[in-house]
């Protein structure tokens, strides 16, 4: 009977170690110490509650921290006697529960941790993308600025060259390009004379069989840095400008005036001379174009033997320096005995005059306002130099409208005074 009861607690206590055993998950360690049948009853209620109670939590557990850690395995180990309690277990039943939320919070406060690094780390991308595209947007808006600006720039360029150097329509009937001859009349004289000139024959039925000359003054780049004689015998002006009394070089050609919205002066010249070019081939007249672009490469010396060679008279086209809008005039030969003996003026200048006025009678006919008597005489290199009729006129000034609408008001001055002076 003894023996029965002792095999009896012997079979309890190994039930107790494989139990323990296998819901821990690991090695387990039991002494067991019999006492009584009552401590059989109390360990067998004891296994079970263990067995239950380890068995729940390790399988919320288990499941808890496959969902809340992949690819990890958690490890419980829980170590008890066979003198365990239940005041035991329960402690190593809520040690387990501890350690098992303990490892779950960790990595869940990892994986929180992990979520806000990355969605820090987007919103700091997203950041980052945005100031970059913001300043590449800037960038891009300065380069289309920037672009901009100079497609305008170029567009105003480039509407003058193809103004200056397109053809006229139908009011010509041929054009042709004349090169500079070193051997013509004064030509050595010139120190800039690389470019050549254009002769337009009118289309018209009523051709005149006379060739102007028309001279959009100034545009010459580095022109101002180049000196050539004033007189062709070597004697000093007699008169100021943009050269002063006495000197005996003057300046190649000067670079001009300006408007005061800050227009060049040599841009309203080459506009009327495109606009008088065009309005005289319909006329009869042919024309022979000294300047047809922003840049043209000959000096006053140049052009005027351009002229001399190739035209019936010699118009050069010019705006004053003052702010008055003083009207229309033109520049005659200084009335200094000296300079009017001086050849070529000498035998020309009483026909420069005699082209000055009728020019200014067609002005007044055409209901230009007229600066003074509309004369004014200076020693000009155009009219020292010239062997046809020549003369500067000045179409207004710095203050005056350089508006196309009132430049074709002087070009029909100028067309009716043309038509005056060779009684067409």
């Amino acid at each position: 009977m003894k023996k029965k009861k002792i095999l009896g607690l012997m079979l309890a206590g190994t039930l107790l170690f494989s139990a323990c055993g296998k819901n821990a998950g690991g090695p387990h360690v039991s002494t067991t110490k019999v006492e009584s049948t009552s401590l059989t009853e109390k360990n067998e209620s004891l296994d079970e509650n263990i067995d239950v109670t380890l068995e729940t939590s390790n399988e919320n557990g288990a499941e808890d921290t496959k969902e809340a850690i992949s690819g990890h395995e958690a490890e419980i180990t829980v170590e008890t006697t066979a003198e365990t309690t239940a005041e035991t277990a329960t402690e190593t039943t809520t040690e387990t529960t501890a350690e098992t939320t303990t490892e779950i919070l960790s990595e869940t406060s990892v994986e929180n941790t992990s979520e806000i690094t990355v969605e820090t780390t987007e919103e700091s991308t997203v950041d980052s993308t945005i100031a970059s595209t913001a300043e590449t947007t800037k960038e891009t808006t300065k380069e289309n600025t920037k672009e901009t600006t100079k497609a305008a720039k170029d567009d105003k360029e480039e509407v003058t060259e193809k103004t200056t150097e397109g053809e006229a329509g139908d009011n010509y009937s041929s054009k042709s390009t004349i090169k500079w001859n070193a051997d013509w009349k004064y030509a050595s004289f010139s120190k800039i004379n690389s470019d050549s000139v254009t002769l337009y024959k009118t289309a018209s039925s009523s051709a005149k069989n006379k060739t102007i000359a028309i001279n959009a003054g100034h545009g010459t780049k580095g022109g101002t840095s180049v000196k050539t004689q004033c007189h062709p015998d070597g004697s000093a002006k007699v008169s100021g400008g943009s050269t002063a009394k006495g000197a005996t070089m003057a300046t190649a050609v000067s670079s001009g005036t300006s408007f005061l919205d800050g227009t060049s002066e040599a841009y309203a010249n080459l506009q009327l001379a495109i606009i008088l070019k065009d309005l005289l081939l319909e006329n009869g007249y042919d024309v022979l174009m000294i300047r047809e672009s922003s840049d043209s490469q000959l000096d006053n010396i140049a052009r005027t033997v351009f002229a001399n060679n190739n035209a019936d008279c010699h118009i050069a086209i010019h705006y004053d320096s003052t702010e008055t809008d003083k009207g229309f005039f033109f520049i005659g030969a200084i009335d200094v005995s000296s300079y009017k003996n001086m050849e070529p003026v000498k035998s020309h200048w009483k026909e420069h005059d005699a082209l000055g006025k009728a020019l200014v009678s067609g002005e007044k006919a055409a209901g230009v306002k007229i600066y003074g008597g509309g004369y004014m005489g200076l020693d000009l290199t155009q009219i020292s130099y010239s062997t046809i009729p020549s003369v500067d006129i000045e179409v207004g000034d710095r203050a005056s409208d350089y508006s196309k609408a009132t430049q074709s008001k002087i070009a029909d001055g100028i067309l009716l005074g043309l038509d005056e002076y060779f009684g067409k």
